[in-house]
């Protein structure tokens, strides 16, 4: 799955894909990026509730979107950042991607813990955790990023094109 800087593409030889590449594929990316990607125009900064977790609490802030704004301009973030340190620990997110409507439903992911690489401090891993509302339960599924780098220099077009056998996909807006 890929982004040529046009069109979103995806290989499935097998046909075993069931995701929505349109709209997945630079999702960990963004989750991976955050907070940094939250800085388009349209972005709208608010409060938010503290998010308790085993008995600490971790202010927040609400991130919405001006109409129009992003693939899902209903989606809705929020950032849950340690007291102590000032770094984010949770982010809670709503999907309005295929159905385009307004969602109440606020999935929850932890950044366990942080490196830096080169100059920059980034997640280790992050975990989605299972939840009911805001109480959050156990993890359910954590993706780790090893061998992250990063650099300056532009990688040549052609390291993005789709490949042999893959296929454009639609990206949707909503």
């Amino acid at each position: 799955m890929g982004f040529d800087g046009e069109q979103a593409w995806l290989l499935d030889e097998d046909e075993k894909y069931t995701g929505n590449p349109g709209f997945y594929h630079n999702l960990i990316f963004y989750f991976y990026a955050m907070p940094f990607v939250l800085a388009d125009d349209g972005i709208i900064y608010g409060p938010t509730e503290d998010l308790v977790f085993e008995g600490r609490q971790y202010p927040g802030i609400e991130i919405s979107y001006e109409s129009g704004v992003g693939a899902s301009s209903k989606d809705q973030y929020f950032i849950h950042y340690d007291p102590d340190t000032y770094q984010m620990a949770w982010l809670g997110y709503t999907v309005t991607y295929r159905s385009g409507e307004v969602s109440d439903n606020v999935k929850w992911i932890r950044y366990n813990d942080w490196t830096t690489v080169e100059g920059l401090i980034l997640p280790k891993s992050i975990s989605w955790y299972s939840y009911e509302g805001r109480s959050l339960l156990e993890p359910a599924n954590t993706l780790p990023f090893e061998s992250a780098s990063l650099t300056t220099k532009t990688k040549e077009a052609s390291f993005y094109e789709k490949p042999d056998g893959a296929g454009f996909v639609e990206i949707k807006k909503n």
